[in-house]
This record gives C-alpha cells, sequence and structure tokens, in this order.
C-alpha cells in the first residue's frame, strides 16, 4: 500500500515538499485556503482540497485514510491564533478518529524571542511575553502533546531560496538607512534543507523539537553588506541613535537534528550557491 501523506497548507515549503515525496512515490494531497492555487497544487499532489486548519469534520474525512501530515500552515491574510493555535487544536480534537501515525509542523526559531545573541538549543524553557510568540509556543506544544501520533516540531529559521533568494529579500534595503546598528543574528535555512530535514523526520520517525537553521550564523549587518557587495546594491546604512525594532536575537544550535543523523546541503550562505554568484542574476 502505498504511503499517504497529507500537507496541511501547501504554500512555499509544502510546495517543494510536495514535489520531493511525489517523485518519491508517494500518494499526496495538498490544502490550500485559496482556491486560486488549486491547478497549481495539483500538479505536486493526487488530490488538491481548499480547507481551513479550523474545519474539524472536513479534516476529519480528509484524514481518513492517510499515515503522515505535514502542517505548514502561514497566517498570511488571517490572524496567529486562527492559523496556528486553532489548527493544532482541532488536530487534538480529529486525529484520534484517524489513522495518521506521524506530524511534523513547521514552526519558527522566533519563539526564542530576544535572548541577547546567546547561543539556545531545544532544552530551553521558554516564557514568551508579546502575543503572537506565546500562540506559537502554545501551537507547539499543542502538536507534541497530540494524542496517539509521533510528533515532530521544526523551528525553522528565516527561510530562502528559489524565488526567495537572498538579493531579493535583502534587496529591498539596498540604499536605505535602517534602525539600530544591525547586530542581531542572522538564523537562516536554505529551502533544500527544509525539504531534506522534513523528508528526513518521515523517513526516521522522528519526535520532539529539532533547530532547523544552517551552520552560519552572522549578524544581519554582515550579512546585509555581503549580499549587497555581491550584487552591487547600493549600502544600508545603520542609525544607531534609533533602537532596533527586531524582536528576535539569538543563536540556535542543530547539534539534536544532526546527531539524528541529518546532514545539511546548505551549512553556509555562499559555498554552495553557486547560482547565487556575483556574475549571476539571481533575481529569477
Amino acid at each position: 500500500m502505498t504511503h499517504a501523506i497529507t500537507i496541511l497548507g501547501c504554500g512555499y515549503v509544502g510546495t517543494a515538499i510536495a514535489h520531493h515525496w511525489q517523485q518519491a512515490g508517494f500518494t499526496i494531497t495538498a490544502t490550500t485556503t485559496r482556491p486560486e492555487r488549486l491547478p497549481e497544487l495539483k500538479s505536486v499532489s493526487d488530490r488538491a482540497v481548499v480547507l481551513r486548519g479550523d474545519n474539524a469534520a472536513t479534516l476529519r474525512d480528509l484524514l481518513q485514510d492517510q499515515h503522515t501530515l505535514l502542517v505548514a500552515v502561514g497566517a498570511k491574510g488571517m490572524d496567529y491564533k486562527t492559523t496556528y493555535l486553532q489548527t493544532a487544536q482541532t488536530l487534538a480534537y480529529v486525529l484520534p478518529k484517524t489513522p495518521v501515525q506521524q506530524v511534523i509542523y513547521t514552526s519558527t526559531y522566533s519563539v526564542y524571542g530576544n535572548q541577547q545573541g546567546q547561543w539556545v538549543d531545544e532544552t530551553m524553557t521558554l516564557q514568551p511575553t508579546a502575543e503572537r510568540t506565546q500562540i506559537l509556543h502554545q501551537t507547539e506544544q499543542t502538536i507534541l502533546q497530540l494524542p496517539t501520533v509521533r510528533a515532530c516540531v521544526f523551528r525553522l529559521g528565516g527561510i530562502y531560496g528559489p524565488g526567495r533568494e537572498l538579493a531579493k529579500i535583502y534587496g529591498r534595503m539596498a540604499g536605505q538607512t535602517r534602525a539600530g546598528a544591525g547586530q542581531e543574528w542572522a538564523n537562516w535555512i536554505h529551502l533544500d534543507d527544509i525539504v531534506g530535514a522534513i523528508a528526513f523526520a518521515q523517513t526516521q520517525g522522528l519526535s520532539g523539537i529539532y533547530n532547523l537553521v544552517q551552520d552560519e550564523i552572522i549578524p544581519v549587518r554582515d550579512l546585509v553588506q555581503q549580499v549587497c557587495d555581491r550584487h552591487n546594491l547600493a549600502p544600508v546604512q545603520w542609525d544607531t541613535s534609533q533602537p532596533s525594532t527586531r524582536p528576535t536575537n539569538v543563536r540556535c544550535k542543530t547539534q539534536k537534528l544532526k546527531a539524528a543523523g541529518y546532514t545539511f546541503t546548505h551549512p553556509t550562505f555562499w559555498d554552495s550557491l553557486p547560482s547565487d554568484r556575483k556574475d549571476q542574476d539571481t533575481e529569477g
């Protein structure tokens, strides 16, 4: 019997892993909240469905013949509580009535908040104060406590990759003056390694929390300067008389995921990305 996987929230990350799993011969169900995306999703799945994660009846019916569930929802156009926490709470109600054995959830390293640039790992006790971070933390806890399944939570860094090149992301800042000194640490992860780690978690049956960021973690200021230098963009100026507005400042350790056996494809920004050389156009 072919392994059946549902991707709840098949956006940038979900579409990439759907393509990978489809090539591996799995049966893929992809969901979206936007009907206009159905034609795109049908090209990387066996079934594409318009669905909100808090719709218990439809979700239960959808999961009746599934083995693995990837939760990769995003809050575009919706509030955090509805998108994340209510989805997790709905799953807690629905999953015992389904044959699903494994849940993988893409969270974010921003749950760590501002730790003054300290190194953090998955054992750290979180005490979030901002409402959004509280919701994200509660969502993680709800996922980890789901009954009848193995639950794996990935805390992703900022995502870059095809269509989300660093030149596009930071190029918007070129020539501007930004508040602060740019000394917060930049935790990023390439799309290839998100797909790789999720696929690894599925095959190995991982459970628990795993940080998912690349090895190279440098100050935002340095990364912005490298991007501008490599792509001949106007440099960014920093106004240290103004407080930084960045809410997260940590450096994430990934020893736990490496100890489980995962090897990163892109541990650094530039060495493994020939398509992002200065003499090539990454704007696509």
